[in-house]
């Protein structure tokens, strides 16, 4: 049985050493602030996996309340946890990924003079993200989702006395609650048709959701359940950064490196996609949430994907890839496929960790150098980053027998068998987006650890020289400059106005960045053997998900498994798996090859190029409509309703009247009696007249 006294552990270990290494950070030192938040997530991690065993032997499914907070019109606000398997999965990556960052961040941060502030904000991160997966009513759900919001404003904005910084944890802030709005309005739809905040209820009476009808403009009629699904999905699209709400998570670059390992990996990002999975009942019930979702999902898989082509920063490269398959996931979920979409968000969980802890510990060996362009013969200073990077590399593209190729090519498949509408647009951006991925992800290994050593060139001066391209009041952090192609610096180290003048010298990373690097590949390897056929097409998930007969995409594709070793001959007989080989041939006749043959291309097709180098011109749009919107509302009210209405007519206006007034009224003061007298008899003349005439 799971007890609820481990439950509460798994969830405050984090919290209570996120606070004490925030408000005791100077009594127990750095050594005791990632102490005591490592072994607050480690217990967590630990109980997470025993959690897990538990329910593989047999233990029913918790479901129960922990805490009522109020009871308003009937309506039960409480803190509670399910944990059924698709949460004790949940729990096991999001504590193991958050282990791993944590160790690793004592290695990339040591120099940093946040470095116990840091280490209480990525606990605070697990603990917001566990009360996340761990809830069982939608009050606690939005919590968790608010909270992750919150702490990830904080990370993204670590460095904040960079603007660059400021600008692009605001950018977070503002695209989210977007997103969130949408997310409030479908809870309040649920509410509003259920009377009921717990899953479990909300759930029993979907059907009832589902034969209701809502008027959103007199005269036309809305499917109340669509209406409902869809406004949680504008959450998800915040949350999960789908397009057009996909804006903030390249910017979310400016945070640390093991941030960025931890938002866009396990956490943050794909809170959306175990939402949806989790409302599988309700989604379930409508076919056009469920096309909506898909053609949404394949637009950021493919069209993302293509922005990873020609960009230079070797964190953003891998940024855009968390973009592009995010929307894989987006799509499995609009294509029925719940389970495929969980085992893939699982497998990524693993290899993007890795990829971005890697690009971490070349970003130490580079002294805080993120253009790529500026790298180059790496991998005989970086073995251990070398290697790792190529296996989370192969996982990402989907080499046979990594983990990512089972849920990939798995997802793939349920895309191609479901009649959703929407799915056959869907499967030719998936499909094509294999080839972008290998395309992409190869460039980065070429550019970075082959070729010529391009860094010998760069020497500490100029690394000084572009790091203070913007001011910057941290005498430990060096500002992001930014270059013509948008690639970015993350520095922050003190190495920068100290090393001695010269060629950079890389050298491999400290084992505190090298072993996480290694235990996050293991399961970027081997994960996908083990975990295929229990989650994928067996009953893992069981009850937690939710398919009806009609969409069960992977129960006919799972009549035709075999094992893991067949399902990698059945693949090898389709062309996905030769598509990845040819993106990966590709990038190596482009950049190793012929390393000039690129930019031949960029200047042939340069419409396309600066299409693409400018983000398909995203923000330019939205920051010429709706933040310059706002300023000319905000402009346009302050000149009408403050200048000339409250100010103009209401303060100045009356100030002016009073005044005009008293000076016509000052008149009748003359100084003379008989003035008054006379004044006098004729205003009781007056009276006395109305009187009578009344």
């Amino acid at each position: 049985m799971i007890s609820q006294q481990t439950l509460l552990i798994i969830v405050l270990a984090p919290l209570i050493a996120a606070i004490a290494s925030g408000l005791a950070g100077k009594f127990i030192g750095r050594v005791g602030a990632h102490c005591v938040t490592i072994a607050g997530v480690a217990l967590a991690c630990g109980l997470s996996v025993s959690v897990l065993v538990q329910l593989l032997k047999g233990a029913p499914s918790f479901n129960e309340g922990v805490y009522t907070w109020l009871v308003s019109d009937g309506i039960q606000m409480e803190i509670g946890f399910l944990v059924d398997r698709l949460t004790a999965l949940m729990m096991v990556v999001v504590t193991f990924v958050s282990l791993c960052v944590h160790v690793y961040t004592i290695g990339y941060m040591h120099e940093d003079p946040g470095y116990q502030r840091f280490f209480s904000y990525i606990s605070l991160f697990t603990f917001s993200m566990l009360m996340l997966v761990m809830s069982n009513n939608f009050l606690q759900l939005f919590f968790g989702w608010e909270a992750v919001g919150v702490v990830s404003y904080l990370l993204i904005g670590f460095w904040y006395t960079r603007p660059s910084a400021i600008f692009a944890n605001m950018k977070a802030f503002l695209v989210n609650r977007v997103g969130d709005f949408g997310f409030v309005l479908g809870i309040a739809g649920v509410v509003y048709y259920t009377g009921s905040l717990d899953y479990a209820t909300v759930f029993s009476q979907s059907a009832s959701i589902a034969s209701s009808t809502m008027e959103l403009f007199p005269g036309h009629p809305w499917e109340a359940i669509t209406v409902v699904c869809l406004c949680l999905f504008v959450g998800a699209m915040g949350k999960s950064a789908q397009v057009p709400l996909h804006v903030w998570l390249p910017d979310s670059m400016e945070g640390p490196t093991p941030i960025s390992a931890l938002i866009h990996a396990a956490t943050m990002v794909t809170a959306g996609i175990f939402m949806v999975a989790r409302m599988s009942p309700l989604f379930e019930l409508s076919e056009a949430a469920l096309s909506t979702v898909i053609v949404i999902g394949a637009t950021t898989a493919f069209f993302m994907g293509l922005l990873g082509l020609v960009n230079n920063d070797i964190k953003r490269v891998i940024a855009y890839s968390t973009l592009s398959q995010l929307g894989y996931m987006t799509v499995a979920l609009g294509a029925s496929a719940y389970s495929a979409a969980i085992f893939h968000l699982m497998t990524h969980a693993f290899f993007k960790a890795l990829l971005f802890l890697a690009a971490g510990s070349v970003i130490i060996a580079m002294h805080h150098e993120q253009d790529m362009r500026k790298m180059g013969g790496l991998r005989k200073y970086l073995p251990i980053t070398y290697w790792t990077s190529v296996i989370g590399t192969l996982a990402l593209i989907g080499f046979p027998g990594t983990a990512g190729f089972f849920s990939k090519d798995a997802l793939i498949e349920a895309v191609e068998a479901s009649h959703i509408p929407g799915a056959h647009y869907a499967y030719w951006c998936v499909f094509l987006g294999v080839f972008i991925t290998a395309f992409y992800s190869f460039r980065l290994v070429f550019m970075t650890f082959h070729g010529p050593e391009r860094f010998r060139h760069v020497s500490h001066d100029e690394h000084a020289a572009n790091a203070h391209a913007v001011p910057t009041a941290h005498a430990g952090h060096e500002a992001q400059g930014h270059d013509a192609h948008g690639a970015t610096h993350d520095t922050h180290g003190a190495d920068h106005g100290h090393a001695p003048h010269g060629p950079v010298e890389p050298h491999e990373s400290p084992w505190v960045v090298t072993v996480p690097l290694m235990l996050l590949a293991i399961p970027s390897l081997a994960i996908g053997w083990v975990t295929i056929g229990p989650v994928l097409f067996g009953d893992y998930f069981g009850g937690a998900i939710f398919v009806k007969e009609q969409h069960d995409v992977l129960g006919h594709i799972g009549e035709e498994f075999h094992g893991p070793v067949g399902f990698i001959v059945h693949a090898l007989q389709h062309p996905p798996v030769y598509l990845a080989l040819a993106g990966w041939l590709l990038a190596w006749l482009f950049y190793v090859k012929k390393p000039e043959l690129p930019g031949k291309i960029a200047a042939t097709l340069s419409p396309l190029y600066q299409l693409l180098a400018n983000k398909f011109y995203f923000d330019e749009v939205y920051q010429f409509l709706f933040a310059g919107g706002s300023r000319a509302l905000g402009t346009a009210l302050w000149r009408v309703g403050d200048v000339a209405i409250i100010d103009g007519a209401a303060v100045n206006g009356s100030a002016k009247l009073v005044g005009w007034l008293a000076g016509v009224v000052r008149h009748l003061q003359s100084g003379y009696l008989y003035h008054y007298a006379f004044s006098m008899i004729i205003g009781l003349s007056a009276l006395l007249a109305w009187y009578v005439l009344r």
